[in-house]
């Protein structure tokens, strides 16, 4: 497997605003594609909110937030006429309004040291890749940050941490052998973070939903063992997901919620498909925080999520 690309720092907010607004291109023309055609001039009576809702949720925002914005519409806009721009504008305010309470950054707390965080999520999600972009920027913060190959069976995930790894100088932790016990690996990962200092231990995980209770179990056996070396641990649990996935992300979420305390989520892939709303449906079904957005491959297409961010550049609005 090649080793990753190097890559420019990442701009100011505007820089990372551009990005985010072309990684949401197809998710927006989608969108405001519809909202364009139905509403160039008109008034907004039932016929036309009942189109906007359909619009909505063929977007991904999902049944329960598409109604919500609809019937935000009905109580102020209805009867009078509209331009697609106002509604494009009044689309972004009302998305941005679901979005804000879970737009919340994953705080890392020195006091653990080191901080752990368990990353789930189906397996293709980008789960490990996450891994690295985070490891990356908590490197060029100056954190001491360490992996663990928790996927054990998977040889091409173990072998993408270590060559992250290398990169960008995080010790790694990987098994004597495919398919090791992956608790016992993440137990001794966590003794050795403590004893060398180290201040972010980043665990990857398998995600075989195949098999269900086997996975489930094995996720509580991690965190039942690594809490024999820190009773608080894992101070975070990051669930990443896919947004070409689409609706589907919706199941994963509700899946890994049964299995694990989910503590936030990871929304990749957001350049790769025209779902992005589903950050949205995600938001209004769970209110769990949204830690990070992915629009691409560089570490710097990680970020922390900004709300209004997030639904300026779905609506395609500066």
């Amino acid at each position: 497997m090649p080793a990753p690309a190097e890559e420019p720092a990442a701009g100011g907010r505007q820089g990372w605003f551009s990005r985010l607004k072309a990684g949401l291109s197809r998710s927006t023309a989608k969108l405001t594609e519809s909202v364009t055609t139905l509403f160039r001039k008109r008034r907004l009576d039932d016929e036309a909110l009942e189109e906007l809702e359909e619009t909505l949720i063929t977007a991904d925002l999902g049944v329960a937030a598409s109604r919500r914005i609809v019937e935000g519409f009905r109580k102020t806009r209805f009867g009078k006429e509209v331009t697609d721009e106002e509604v494009k504008t009044a689309l972004a305010e009302a998305i941005a309004e679901i979005l804000g309470p879970v737009a919340r950054p994953m705080p890392i707390d020195p006091a653990h040291a080191p901080h752990v965080v368990l990353v789930v999520g189906v397996n293709g999600t980008g789960k490990t890749t996450t891994i690295a972009k985070l490891g990356q920027q908590y490197r060029e913060q100056g954190l001491a940050c360490a992996f663990v190959a928790g996927d054990t069976f998977r040889a091409a995930a173990v072998e993408q941490l270590q060559i992250w790894g290398d990169r960008t100088g995080c010790r790694v932790h990987v098994p004597t052998k495919e398919g090791a016990d992956a608790a016992g690996l993440a137990f001794d990962a966590l003794k050795a973070a403590k004893a060398d200092g180290t201040e972010v231990l980043l665990v990857d995980t398998a995600g075989r939903l195949h098999n269900k209770s086997a996975l489930m179990e094995e996720l509580r056996k991690i965190v039942r063992v690594i809490r024999r070396v820190d009773e608080t641990a894992p101070h975070s649990v990051l669930l990443v997901l896919d947004a070409t996935t689409g609706q589907n992300a919706i199941q994963q979420a509700k899946v890994f919620k049964e299995m694990v305390s989910v503590s936030g989520l990871a929304v990749t892939k957001l350049d790769g498909s025209a779902k992005g709303g589903v950050v949205v449906a995600l938001a209004q079904e769970f209110g769990l925080p949204v830690h990070f957005v992915g629009v691409g491959e560089k570490a710097a297409d990680l970020r922390p999520f900004a709300a209004r961010d997030f639904a300026r550049g779905l609506m395609g609005l500066d």
